[in-house]
């Protein structure tokens, strides 16, 4: 792999005011999770909120990728990104249970952002006087990946009508499995991994404050009981889950490593993914229509899937803070007992939201403890 050695990149505005409309879109998509039938999300709504909310991370992925790699604060680089948000509206208000209604404009604005990053990906290949072949190659590896998608989703709409079958949604998987397939060109221009690890920090916290709004619910109608046990334990959950990625984000990620970037950034799309669920399944905890076993499922599997990803960062941690074979011992067992207290208490909804609450803690400890150790024996030596 060939490292290149580049000034360090900050953060701009434009890349905030840009993920801030991906925070209201996956809103939008959060909002299909609410149209209870027979006790739980019906099942094709379900897999329309899935296919959503992964083509708007890969939207979201890809451009900051590029960004990463190759953005510049300049006027090609605004004028791409501001047209994206506008299109991006389209895309959330064509989020619907009757998405076939909004099909067609869903699909030309999903088509024109995906043009418009490929656009300027050929911009940069032209500017670009030949002295990286490495950096070209890689260049038109992305702008192959983009047109092929492009095309299969210009396609879809006139099939659609033809139909009634929606095949735009192959796009998204050819995105993905390309990238996969891409790894040896990917791996010829590495991202700066302090701006792309910030990056994605944000959007984290982005995500956490749309949870932060979802638990508000929690805090309508009188002060009770009920009321302040169930806000309290809601609160303290979010904290935990927050204090656990931090704490992996500042103490244990090695931010000067040297990657291509795809794989931290495609455990975060399933990370994010998962604490959107998370904010949907503490909702869910206050509402009566909501069956008491597929709501309890859904919660438990919710907080399953953060921690694996999350754990899955370790790949990216510092050497002297990976995580040996004890620790996962103990994070197994911790999160079994969680699991079967679950189980045995679904219909008490005082234990399972204390539950889920200790379990939260329970992790974050394990962390904590386990990285004062590490530091504690790395200095001893």
């Amino acid at each position: 792999m060939i490292a290149m050695e580049e000034k360090e990149k900050k953060v701009e505005y434009i890349e905030l005011i840009y993920d801030l409309i991906f925070v209201y879109i996956i809103g939008r998509n959060n909002s299909l999770l609410h149209h209870i039938s027979n006790g739980f999300i019906d099942l094709n709504i379900f897999l329309t909120y899935i296919l959503t909310t992964l083509i708007v991370l890969q939207i979201w992925y890809s451009m900051t990728l590029y960004i990463n790699r190759y953005g510049e604060n300049d006027k090609k680089l605004y004028i791409g990104l501001f047209i994206s948000m506008y299109l991006l509206y389209y895309m959330a208000e064509g989020t619907r249970v009757q998405w076939q209604d909004y099909f067609v404009r869903y699909n030309i604005a999903w088509c024109l952002i995906v043009v418009i990053l490929a656009i300027l990906y050929i911009i940069r290949l032209r500017q670009n006087s030949g002295a990286m072949p490495w950096e070209d190659a890689h260049i038109r590896f992305n702008i192959y990946v983009l047109l092929i998608q492009a095309v299969v989703i210009g396609i879809s709409i006139p099939l659609f009508h033809v139909t009634g079958i929606a095949f735009s949604p192959i796009a998204l998987f050819l995105g993905i499995v390309l990238t996969l397939l891409g790894q040896k060109v990917n791996a010829l221009s590495q991202v700066d991994f302090p701006h792309l690890t910030e990056r994605v920090m944000l959007y984290v916290v982005f995500t956490f404050g749309e949870m932060i709004i979802g638990i508000s619910g929690y805090f309508e109608g009188g002060v009770s009981f009920n009321s302040i046990y169930f806000s309290l334990l809601a609160f303290l959950i979010v904290a935990g889950l927050f204090l656990s990625y931090g704490f992996v984000y500042d103490r244990i990620l090695d931010r000067n490593m040297s990657t291509i970037g795809t794989g931290f950034m495609m455990i975060h799309i399933f990370l994010i993914a998962a604490l959107n669920n998370i904010t949907t399944a503490l909702e869910f905890m206050r509402e009566e229509e909501v069956a008491l076993i597929p709501k309890n499922v859904f919660l438990v599997g919710s907080f399953l899937i953060y921690f694996v990803f999350l754990f899955l960062l370790e790949k990216y941690a510092l050497s002297r803070c990976r995580a040996n074979r004890k620790f996962f011992i103990k994070l197994i067992v911790i999160s079994i007992v969680f699991v079967a207290v679950m189980l045995v208490f679904y219909k008490n909804s005082y234990i399972s939201i204390a539950m889920t609450m200790l379990y939260v803690y329970a992790v974050y400890a394990l962390i904590y403890l386990y990285w004062k150790k590490q530091i504690r024996d790395s200095r001893s030596l």
